[in-house]
């Protein structure tokens, strides 16, 4: 029975997932205190973390109708993610798992929305080509063995991330935080084609597998705003479906040259933006025509919360890894290289 904790943003997660199983699965979000600020705010969302941490660990037990002795280990997120959010969660932890007298793991976050699928597919394919999609992060990953193997990076973003693309531009285009979710609402009655928005690094050949959004933002930013120079209001539905076609586009075609160029059959897209309609229906479409199997997790599993976690954890223990000790601490900025992620405090200077 492993308990998850995730605390990377503004969401606290918790999860138990036991054999692979999931028994719970509660997330409290601040999104809406966040909302007015356009963004997420850090402060904010760690005293958020401290308010919501107990209530949610509390009821995710109930929900699995365990005791905290019934526990067999505490997983967490320790990285990346905001470094204050970050703390409180591996405070609690550390104080969940010395209370019941159990191992701790800490987890990297992006690892976490890989294994998020196996909650509801199963185990992994080895190989299998991972998309990342969230918004603070891009990647295109070959996966083996998620908990034993060293995670190879085929391609990560260079700037801004397809979600962070979204939040700009929606606001850029008057709709609410966040930008994700709006952008896809406002695209139901949009002509994809409407717009000939930039397909950034479709044809890169130094780095054909990298990310970039910059662009794109830029350029339907500057297409807003001659709307506005002119006195006409925003065809939002027009732009807004232009804009997720052009996503979409670059998000699918990379991953399924990697899958080509791998020889890998299993295509697995997760994170925020993995829910998506636009970016879900494609990448179903051309999935089915390279004869690509395609696994996306239920819509709650893809913005962050502690199943994911958990279920990392789970599979650390079955792998027989070694846990991390009290003393492990947080990287904010942690690469992705392995699934577990155990960095410790650099000692303090002699005065």
């Amino acid at each position: 029975m492993v308990l998850g904790i995730e605390s990377s943003c503004d969401e606290t997660g918790a999860g138990i997932v036991s054999g692979g199983r999931l028994l719970a699965h509660v997330v409290a979000s601040s999104m809406d205190e966040h909302a007015r600020f356009g963004g997420v705010v850090p402060e904010i969302a760690a005293r958020a973390h401290l308010q919501a941490f107990t209530p949610v660990v509390q009821e995710a037990l109930a929900q699995a109708g365990l005791g905290l002795r019934d526990l067999d280990a505490v997983a967490v997120t320790t990285g990346p993610g905001l470094s204050g959010a970050l703390q409180v969660g591996l405070a609690g932890a550390k104080s969940l798992a010395y209370a019941a007298e159990v191992p701790l793991y800490g987890v990297h976050h992006l690892a976490g929305h890989v294994a998020a699928d196996t909650l509801e597919h199963g185990p992994l394919p080895d190989p299998c080509l991972v998309l990342i999609v969230s918004g603070g992060h891009t990647s295109l990953l070959l996966v083996r063995d998620l908990v034993r193997d060293p995670i190879l990076h085929l391609g990560d973003t260079v700037d801004d991330a397809a979600g962070e693309c979204f939040d700009k531009v929606a606001r850029v285009f008057g709709l609410p935080y966040p930008g994700g979710p709006a952008i896809d609402r406002a695209a139901r009655d949009g002509d994809p084609r409407a717009v000939a928005f930039p397909r950034p690094l479709l044809g890169s050949k130094d780095d054909p597998y990298a990310f970039s959004f910059s662009g794109l933002k830029t350029a339907a930013a500057r297409w807003a705003e001659q709307h506005r120079l002119r006195g006409e209001d925003i065809p939002l539905a027009d732009g807004a479906a232009s804009l997720q076609e052009a996503v979409a586009e670059v998000l699918t075609r990379k991953a399924l040259a990697a899958c080509r160029r791998y020889d890998v059959r299993t295509l697995v897209v997760v994170g925020g933006v993995a829910a998506n309609s636009r970016v879900r229906a494609l990448a179903e479409e051309r999935c089915a025509a390279a004869g690509v199997e395609l696994r996306v997790p239920p819509l709650t599993l893809c913005t962050d919360n502690g199943a994911m976690i958990a279920a990392v954890g789970d599979l650390l223990v079955r792998a027989g890894a070694e846990p991390a000790q009290l003393s492990v601490s947080i990287d904010p900025s942690a690469p992705l290289e392995y699934a577990a992620l155990n960095p410790l405090a650099a000692p303090a200077r002699a005065a």
